[in-house]
């Protein structure tokens, strides 16, 4: 009852191709692979400087923190320790 109801699809005759298997491949139109191999180098390359330079502003975040923290940790330190010879 509540299953849908799918339309009845008309049966498709297998279309088969005969391919020779006894002829050589095709010869190849004189290009080279360089280009090719070129533009996977040029990609490599630009990931390695994106993920280099968003590894080196993980790196300055994560010193500017600590920088941060110590100094506000000094702060704390000298307001406390000025607390207490009052």
């Amino acid at each position: 009852m509540f299953r849908p109801k799918l339309p009845d699809t008309p049966h498709v005759p297998s279309i088969t191709t005969h391919i020779p298997q006894d002829h050589a491949p095709a010869p190849s139109a004189g290009r080279s692979v360089a280009p090719f191999v070129g533009v996977g180098a040029g990609a490599v390359a630009a990931v390695v400087v994106v993920v280099g330079v968003v590894l080196t502003a993980l790196l300055a975040a994560v010193a500017v923190s600590a920088v941060s923290v110590a100094i506000a940790a000094v702060v704390l330190r000298s307001l406390v320790t000025g607390a207490n010879r009052r």
